[in-house]
């Protein structure tokens, strides 16, 4: 299974555990939602609703804190997933979240995969949905070695490689101040602006991976080397970290991102373009 996979190829694809991973909790500006009950309401034939809204450690005082792989896998077993179930995930979200789900599934050793165009796409294609909520038989999954990296605030004081910033360019210039009052403006200095938008298409499928290169590439990124993407809370990070994915680099995210750095009092901020 590729990493990307079409409506027709799920379409017709058997014994695949379809995830929506919708989220919107912690996205600053973005109106409120339910992605449950959007889900009752109609989801992808046969699709199972992850909850990614509460695949999170709530413990920690920052947003969306990535889970313990013990968490992950409990609620893979939940869903019905057992060790070598092939996985698609997709979302109905502006902010791709379903990155995100991959990113995490990825930290248990997961082989899954994202739906090119997600919801949007598979519904104005005219392709068969379902209301109400899913009903599944608990799974035997077991996690794996990790296929994906996390970065923590003491390893990015010390990082000295490639770090890829997918929010906005007012954002990370600091033209734009951060939405949460207690996080300065600004970015990791160091850190290059690579606003994920310039990776979709209008419909909101994937642009061409030579693309997404030529993206990387104008923000002096290199691929051939390690490279660790962050944003302003961590989810749209794992779209720049999806992105290098297809172009064979598995780049590490700093979970808490700016949100994190932004509110430190001894980390360095940095303003203007880099």
């Amino acid at each position: 299974m590729d990493s990307l996979v079409t409506t027709d190829w799920l379409a017709g694809a058997p014994n695949v555990l379809v995830l929506d991973a919708t989220y919107t909790s912690t996205i600053p500006g973005s109106p409120p939602r339910n992605p449950r009950a959007e889900f009752e309401a109609e989801h992808i034939h046969g699709a199972r609703f992850l909850d990614l809204d509460t695949l999170v450690d709530d413990t920690s005082p920052l947003p969306s804190t990535v889970p313990t792989v013990a968490m992950i896998a409990e609620r893979l077993r939940a869903l019905g997933a057992d060790t070598e179930t092939q996985i698609v995930l997709y979302d109905n979200s502006p902010h791709h979240t379903a990155c995100r789900a991959w990113w995490v599934l990825r930290l248990a050793g997961v082989d899954v995969a994202l739906l090119d165009g997600g919801m949007a796409k598979w519904k104005a294609e005219g392709r068969a949905c379902a209301t109400g909520p899913h009903h599944a038989q608990p799974g035997s999954f077991e996690p794996r070695t990790p296929k994906a990296q996390v970065r923590t605030l003491e390893q990015m004081k010390g990082e000295t490689g490639q770090i890829a910033d997918a929010r906005s360019a007012a954002r990370f210039t600091g033209e734009e101040p951060d939405p949460r009052a207690e996080v300065a403006a600004g970015h990791i200095p160091g850190s290059r602006s690579v606003p994920y938008p310039r990776f979709f298409n209008p419909d909101g499928t994937w642009k061409h991976p030579d693309h997404i290169r030529s993206v990387f590439e104008e923000s002096r990124i290199d691929l051939a080397q390690p490279l660790v993407t962050t944003c302003g809370s961590g989810i749209t990070a794992a779209i720049l970290a999806f992105g290098a994915h297809l172009l064979d680099n598995e780049a590490a995210l700093y979970d808490g991102s700016w949100t994190e750095w932004g509110s430190r009092p001894e980390t360095a901020k940095a303003l203007g373009p880099a």
